[in-house]
């Protein structure tokens, strides 16, 4: 990954300081003509990137506060594996009434994308009901067992409406002020079905019981399979209930 990409930016652009960006990209904050942005640079695709870069561009327009792609001087959304967005200012959610404002923007972002276009080389939760590998999940490399107890759990949310989930609304990944929930990190967004956002802290998106249960098994369910194996992707699998 070649950081060299960042001149297609113009000449006033300089890289700050690396800002925490997991394991799959290299992010940096950068001063573009003085302004503060993020820089990502990563290995995904060109339809990967710009999947992406578009949903973005479509939310801002849609009055949504995220990170907006920034256009390299020849008026491309990423170059080279990088993306520079627009920085994104607030705070972590601390409290419940926070979280509700949470789930308030997450089932906005789900009513902006009815009907949108899974990202390239992706699958939905449902999806691997009848494949085994998508993008990072490959099933065959967990246990039969495990596998049957996720497809358990996805299976019950099997014909459900679907639309862009954001994939990861952790503390972390929301940026909050009196004014804006803004969520940021878009790395795991992809089509899905829309409760799989909605497992928040102290269910601040008021799913009934049933509800909740399907969403929580399936969301298990899905970390186990996208991290597997690691310690987080073994404790996932457990909470996943046994056939």
């Amino acid at each position: 990954m070649k950081w060299e990409a960042l001149a297609q930016w113009g000449e006033d652009v300089t890289r700050v300081e690396r800002l925490a960006g997991g394991v799959a990209n290299d992010v940096w904050s950068v001063r573009i003509d003085g302004r503060l942005a993020v820089g990502r640079l990563g290995t995904r695709s060109d339809a990967d990137l710009a999947w992406e870069t578009e949903l973005l561009v479509h939310l801002d327009r849609e009055g949504m506060t995220v990170p907006v792609p920034i256009p390299t001087t020849d008026g491309r959304l990423f170059a080279d594996g990088l993306v520079v967005m627009t920085y994104v200012e607030g705070e972590a959610p601390k409290t419940q009434d926070d979280w509700r404002r949470v789930a308030d923007t997450l089932r906005e972002l789900h009513r902006l994308t009815k009907g949108w276009p899974q990202r390239p080389g992706w699958r939905s939760s449902t999806d691997l009901l009848h494949a085994d590998t998508g993008t990072k999940i490959d099933l065959g490399a967990m246990p039969p067992e495990g596998v049957a107890r996720c497809r358990a759990a996805w299976a019950r949310l099997a014909g459900g409406q679907t639309c862009v989930v954001h994939g990861d609304p952790n503390p972390g990944n929301v940026r909050m002020t009196a004014d804006h929930v803004a969520l940021i990190d878009w790395d795991e967004s992809h089509v899905d079905v829309p409760d799989l956002d909605l497992v928040l802290p102290g269910n601040a998106a008021g799913l009934d019981d049933a509800a909740h249960d399907i969403a929580a098994q399936a969301s298990a369910a899905w970390e186990a399979a996208v991290c597997w194996d690691d310690d987080y992707s073994v404790k996932r699998l457990a909470e996943v209930r046994a056939l």
